[in-house]
């Protein structure tokens, strides 16, 4: 059941803290919202912050679609150590001095890292191999390699190069990026073979999504503000973006007539005009209602999911 003032079903864009895991923002979100109905739409480590789709109810629905957008990262990207983990919160496991890395390099390792590469994961990251998770099997000792999946870097922009210390004396450099990539992309894995390009070892120190296809952090609310507007005398409610929004923003858009909606909830075929995209296309009925994601097949709009019937 719904708490009392929670808004409709839709989308929460939760701007993540440091030190909490995707999973404790959807436990969190749930009893905000009043139902265990609550997703979100692609994970985020808990050294990272920044932008955290959340769908709550019917809107779960459209996060499965929203997965495979683009984003868009600020991270700090540490050369001269490699970490277990690929990132700041792994132990080292080596160290080279990269005081010689220079800008020309850097960016010549960064040109062979952007378009369409093939990427091999962190081996602690939640891909599962054979039905078990990759970190598990770390945790439990095994030996194991993970295949390269391909996925692709729109941009990836250096803005700086900063020499910097590490805590074992190691002398590094640090480099503050922009990295706008397809779903799927580890960053960590970007760090960690950039620098085994250049020869010393990297890993991320920082991590923060500032976008997720439209939704970015300047419209984000921290838990905070999220659960002052959902809780106290002052409350106004969790503030959502309605569900028909939320697909406006995501997807492209389709208008049809009464009948054709009347046909699409009875769970009939229609006739797709070309509607010339691939993937998922929002589908919208008179007054602006919004009734379900279809994707063209043969000529035929088939639903992906209905949400009227």
């Amino acid at each position: 059941m719904k708490r009392k003032g929670t808004g409709p079903d839709g989308l929460v864009i939760v701007d993540k803290p440091e030190g909490i895991t995707s999973h404790g923002v959807v436990a969190k979100m749930r009893w905000l919202a009043g139902t265990r109905k609550v997703g979100h739409a692609g994970t985020l480590d808990p050294m990272a912050t920044g932008v955290l789709v959340i769908g709550v109810e019917r809107a779960t629905r459209l996060l499965g679609h929203l997965m495979l957008t683009a984003k868009t990262y600020e991270a700090t990207v540490r050369l001269g150590q490699n970490t277990v983990t690929d990132d700041r919160e792994g132990e080292v496991t080596s160290s080279t001095p990269a005081t010689g890395v220079t800008r020309e390099a850097v960016d010549a390792g960064v040109a062979k890292l952007t378009g369409e590469i093939m990427q091999v994961p962190s081996k602690v990251s939640a891909i599962k191999i054979d039905g078990k998770r990759s970190y598990t099997r770390v945790r439990e000792g095994e030996d194991f390699e993970i295949p390269a999946r391909a996925t692709t870097i729109h941009s990836f922009t250096v803005h700086g190069l900063r020499e910097a210390v590490a805590e074992d004396g190691t002398p590094v450099v640090d480099l503050d990026v922009t990295v706008e990539c397809s779903s799927g992309t580890y960053i960590r894995a970007l760090a960690r073979d950039l620098g085994a390009d250049l020869g010393v070892g990297g890993h991320l120190t920082a991590l923060r999504r500032t976008r997720v296809g439209p939704y970015s952090v300047e419209s984000a609310r921290t838990l905070e503000q999220l659960e002052d507007a959902a809780k106290g005398e002052a409350a106004t409610g969790l503030p959502v973006l309605p569900i028909g929004e939320a697909a406006a923003a995501a997807f492209p858009r389709w208008d049809i007539d009464a009948d054709q909606a009347k046909l699409l909830a009875n769970g009939m075929k229609l006739k797709a005009p070309g509607l010339g995209v691939e993937g998922p296309v929002a589908v919208f009925g008179p007054e602006e209602r919004f009734l379900a994601l279809v994707e063209e097949k043969g000529g035929y709009a088939r639903p992906v999911a209905v949400f009227v019937g």
